[in-house]
Parts: structure tokens; sequence; C-alpha cells
């Protein structure tokens, strides 16, 4: 029987950055959130960090991530945090929800949210 991953959830990590395509968005900061779920590769069995994804040194690359270079779509955003998590030894996947819940529509509403998965090359 073939063993399930590992699965790692990093959930509502919040951030102020100034991405977006309209110059308003550019000088005025905006809240950004992140969530990932990350699927490891197998471990070792043991109770040592080493056998695993440090979670908090993960949480401050994400946040280098979004308060770093703008960009224009959230969807750039999602793709720079995916390959972020995927040069770590042990994620084999990885899935990214960047949300901009005070994005400038045109409709009321709670909160646009782009959702990648991105898994390892083999």
């Amino acid at each position: 029987m073939e063993a399930v991953p590992d699965r790692v959830r990093l959930a509502g990590m919040r951030f102020s950055a100034t991405h977006g395509v309209y110059d308003f968005e550019r000088l005025h900061p905006q809240t950004f959130i992140v969530d990932l779920i990350c699927e490891l590769l197998p471990r070792r069995d043991c109770d040592d960090l080493a056998s695993t994804v440090d979670y908090a040194e993960l949480a401050r690359a994400i946040a280098a991530d979004v308060t770093g270079e703008p960009v224009n779509l959230i969807e750039t955003l999602a793709e720079r945090i995916a390959r972020t998590c995927l040069r770590h030894p042990l994620m084999a996947a990885v899935e990214v929800t960047v949300h901009k819940p005070e994005a400038g529509m045109p409709v009321e509403l709670a909160d646009i949210a782009v959702t990648i998965t991105r898994r390892r090359s083999r």
C-alpha cells in the first residue's frame, strides 16, 4: 500500500504590500493573505526538526516574497511563493492561495483570491 504524503497547512498569513496593476495600488498598501498546503516527501521517522520543513523559516521566506518587489498580478505573486516553497528539499508539491480582500472592484465582494498548485519537477 502506498503511503499518503504528509501535508502541512499554513493558513491566514497576513501582509501589507503594494501589488497591483493600477497606480493607486502601488501607492497605498493593501492586505494580502496567503494560505499554503504543502505536500512533503517521505521523511525519517524521528522527532527532529531537520527531518521536516521548518515552518517558521518557511513563513519568513513567504513574508519576504509578499513584501518584496511589487508585481502586477496576484497570479505572479502565487508563482513566486510556490517557487520559494519548492526550493525546500522535502517539499513535493504546494497549493498556494493568495487573497486580496481589499481589491477595488465595481461590485461589492468579500474577497478575490487565486489558487495554484505546483509540483516539484522530477
